[in-house]
Parts: C-alpha cells; sequence; structure tokens
C-alpha cells in the first residue's frame, strides 16, 4: 500500500448519507468502503449534519467512527455540528478535513483556516455548476483541493466559479461488478411487465418535474420512429415522480402507450435482475457522470447517453456507448436502431462489462482513492 508510514488522521464531514437514497449518498458509501481497505494506518472520523444513530450504517470500523447530528432544529443541528467540529480540530489537528458538500464548505474554511487545517472540498455535479454565492466561493478558493466525478462537471463549476482547474482532482463513481452481473431475463419480470418477445429499451431515472433533463419524454418521443423499424419495442422505465402522469398522457397524445411501462421504484437490490432485462439502457441526459451507465455496462447492457454532460467519461468519450444529442428524439431513434441492427462492439456485453469495470470498479477506484489521499497528506 501506498500509505503505510505514519498515523494518517482525518475527518469527513458530510450532510447526510444514511438517511436518503441517492447517486451523491451511493458515491459517498463507495469512498467509505475504499477507505476501509486502505492501510490500517487511515483512521477517520465522520460527522453527519442531518443523520442520527439510529440509521443503518454497516461501515463503522475501527479506521471510521461515525457522529451523528440530527435535530429537530436544523439551526440546533447545525450549531451542534459547529461545536463538535471546532472541539475535535482543536484536540485531533487533523491532517486533512474532506468537507463532504459545498453547504457545508464555508462553516469548514471558517473553522479550518484560523488553525491551519487544509481541507479538501468534495463536489459532484450541478450544485455548484451555476455561480456560488460569495461565501461558498471563498471556501473553494481557499481549499487545498477540489474533488469532483467527471471532467464536465470541473469544467463546468470552474467555468462559473472562477475555479483554477489544476486545483480540481477527479475521483469518479465506482461500479460493483459482483452486484451488477449479467443474466438470462427473469421471467417472473417478463411475465410482471409484459415484456414476452419485445426488445426492451430501459431508463432508470427519477420522474420529478425538476429532473426533465433525464430525457425520458425524448426517448418516448422517439418511439414512433423505433417502432417502424423494429415493431416489438418496448420502453421500461423505472423510477417515480410528480412528472409520470405528464410522461403518461404524452406516451398516449404519440399513440404508444401500449408500448410504455412504468415500473415505479425498485430498490437498489433488485435493480440487477431490471437491468438484465433490457436489450439497451437508454438516457439520453444531461448528468454530472451517471453511475446508471456503469451499472448498465456491467450487467452487458449497450448503452446510449446525451453527447454534452459527465457522461462523456462512464462513456468513454463514445468507445463504450452512444451520445447523441440530449434534447433530440430523431438522434435518439437512429442510435437505438443502429444499437439493435449493427455488429458494433460496443453491443458485445462481455467486452463492455469488462471495459468498465476494469476503469471504473471499486479496485480501481480504490486505488484512485489512495493516490488521491497521498496527495492531500504531502
Amino acid at each position: 500500500m501506498l500509505i503505510n508510514k505514519v498515523q494518517n488522521n482525518h475527518l469527513f464531514v458530510f450532510l447526510e448519507i444514511f438517511t436518503l437514497e441517492g447517486g451523491i449518498q451511493s458515491y459517498v458509501k463507495d469512498i467509505f468502503r475504499a477507505y476501509q481497505g486502505l492501510n490500517q494506518t487511515c483512521k477517520a472520523e465522520v460527522f453527519l449534519l442531518r443523520d442520527s444513530p439510529d440509521c443503518i450504517n454497516i461501515f463503522a470500523s475501527e479506521n471510521l467512527k461515525f457522529h451523528y447530528f440530527k435535530s429537530k432544529s436544523a439551526q440546533i443541528g447545525r450549531l451542534k455540528l459547529a461545536l463538535a467540529l471546532l472541539q475535535y480540530l482543536l484536540q485531533k489537528r487533523p491532517q486533512q478535513v474532506f468537507c463532504g458538500h459545498i453547504k457545508l464548505a464555508g462553516l469548514i474554511q471558517i473553522l479550518c483556516q484560523p488553525l491551519g487545517i487544509p481541507y479538501t472540498v468534495l463536489t459532484y455535479g450541478k450544485e455548484v455548476w451555476e455561480p456560488l454565492n460569495n461565501t461558498e466561493r471563498r471556501a473553494l478558493a481557499s481549499a487545498s483541493a477540489i474533488w469532483t466525478i467527471s471532467r464536465y462537471s470541473r469544467d463546468r463549476a470552474c467555468a462559473a466559479n472562477g475555479i483554477d482547474p489544476k486545483k480540481v482532482q477527479m475521483l469518479p463513481c465506482a461500479i460493483d461488478g459482483e452486484k451488477f452481473t449479467p443474466g438470462e431475463k427473469a421471467l417472473e419480470l417478463i411475465e410482471k411487465y409484459g415484456l414476452h418477445n419485445a426488445k426492451v429499451l430501459m431508463t432508470v431515472a427519477r420522474l420529478w418535474s425538476g429532473d426533465i433533463y433525464k430525457g425520458v419524454d425524448v426517448t418516448i418521443r422517439a418511439l414512433p420512429q423505433i417502432i417502424q423499424v423494429l415493431p416489438e419495442v418496448k420502453y421500461l422505465v423505472i423510477g417515480r415522480g410528480d412528472d409520470q402522469p405528464r410522461l403518461a398522457q404524452l406516451a398516449k397524445d404519440l399513440g404508444v402507450s401500449d408500448r410504455v411501462i412504468f415500473a415505479g421504484f425498485v430498490p437498489t437490490e433488485a435493480l440487477m435482475l431490471h437491468y438484465r432485462l433490457a436489450d439497451a439502457y437508454i438516457m439520453p441526459s444531461q448528468e454530472g457522470f451517471g453511475i446508471v451507465y456503469l451499472e448498465a455496462m456491467a450487467c452487458g447492457v449497450p448503452v446510449l447517453s446525451g453527447d454534452d454532460d459527465g457522461s462523456a467519461d462512464p462513456l468513454q468519450d463514445g468507445k463504450l456507448g452512444w451520445r447523441v444529442p440530449h434534447r433530440n428524439p430523431d438522434a435518439v431513434a437512429a442510435a437505438c436502431i443502429e444499437i439493435f441492427q449493427s455488429q458494433d462492439q460496443r453491443c458485445d456485453g462481455k467486452w463492455l462489462r469488462e471495459q468498465a469495470i476494469a476503469i471504473f470498479g471499486i479496485e480501481a477506484f480504490q486505488q484512485r482513492l489512495q493516490q488521491m489521499i497521498q496527495l492531500t497528506n504531502n
């Protein structure tokens, strides 16, 4: 291991990890998992503003100790966190503080900077894509490093907030190749969703009216063209949200409501069986990264993404999948037809899985994390 010289004392501070399920939460859990695999001289404490001790936490261990600050009053919770942080910084003098969200960065700067304790800010996607307030911008400017998940997120955050790109380090999302694997389509799910003899397009996304950028509506608009060439196609949409009635009405208006299946919420542990139903994963979106593309590829499923977002990283600039203008139904339709009709290497499920895991597997993620922590210690 690279990190094996002296005791490494780190502090992580996050908003919430165990109370909610989402992309950020999944990413941070991968950080915890990878951190536990580092040399045992790495010790960290984790402060969680909105989580409570009764949360299910499988990561607590000798080298990861958790503290919870959830309170009925948000202001009291934040005050408790600030006081505990100050006490910890004064007593333990950590080598590095890792600030897990831009909304905490101002507090971390105020406490760390006078004590000469360096801190790193973790960023993910759209929370830093637009101009931040002065407090947050100052906190980023004073950070010893900024971590983010993709080149796209780096470039947008830097352009919007005057950040030096050289200050930003890349820690892309990871895929668990043991959790997501190829396999036969489950007969009970084929029966449940009416997918007998169907070529299945699939999307996993929140169906919120504020997240129209996910592109479910674009894929629905592409269906009439796709069906003309591939009449057996059906579109399985996994996710829930207040935008579903609009999407269902759109499918009805286009005469494809019998081809669109809204599966609703599917828990993480059942996702793999659903990915296996798909013949192609379609999400012409604007993502900070897009972990779902890796999940699909690990299951051996070809993928389609937007061409102007963080998905360029998991798709390796098109080497591992199709990238199209994200609001263009014609482009989506043409690419979907090509996926089903071509002998492109990007449709080779075995190759696709191997490539995705080699670049973005848990082992590669842990090696990156190890190298980045090593940099912060130097």
